[in-house]
């Protein structure tokens, strides 16, 4: 991580189809990330989802930007009601029968951490947890 932008990258003992249908259908994404009924891996889709600390909670709003079936998938991030853009792609190389995955969240610099906690670059090291945990959970289990 640098100050703009967070990388996470991950091996799984899944096939590419496998991780692919995790992050990008509706149903399996609710099971162990995000409830976005009927989200779409299609550019121009747009989506919103909720999160934050128990003191506030906060709208995240995103758009697919690019989707390259098996292989990527990048949207866009921002927080309803304040500064900042940012991207997250999240690519796919198979190996073998396993599945390496590199998250990249770039952009982070153009949030303001000091108008609300999660918008702090250090709270996005949480994709850590969210691909070495989470989704290893899923796709292994």
């Amino acid at each position: 991580m640098n100050n703009n932008t967070v990388v996470v990258e991950h091996t799984y003992n899944a096939s590419a189809d496998k991780v692919w249908k995790a992050i990008t259908d509706a149903g399996q994404m609710k099971q162990w990330y995000l409830d976005v009924p009927g989200f779409k891996a299609e550019v121009g889709y747009k989506f919103q989802f909720s999160g934050g600390d128990e003191n506030k909670q906060l709208l995240h709003f995103c758009e697919v930007k690019e989707v390259v079936e098996e292989k990527k998938l990048s949207y866009t991030w921002r927080f309803d009601g304040y500064p900042g853009d940012s991207l997250v792609t999240w690519e796919l190389f198979p190996e073998g029968d396993k599945t390496r995955i590199v998250l990249t969240h770039s952009g982070i610099e153009s949030f303001r951490g000091d108008l609300h906690p999660e918008m702090k670059i250090e709270n996005f090291m949480g994709w850590t947890h969210v691909l070495n945990k989470m989704l290893k959970d899923f796709v292994e289990k």
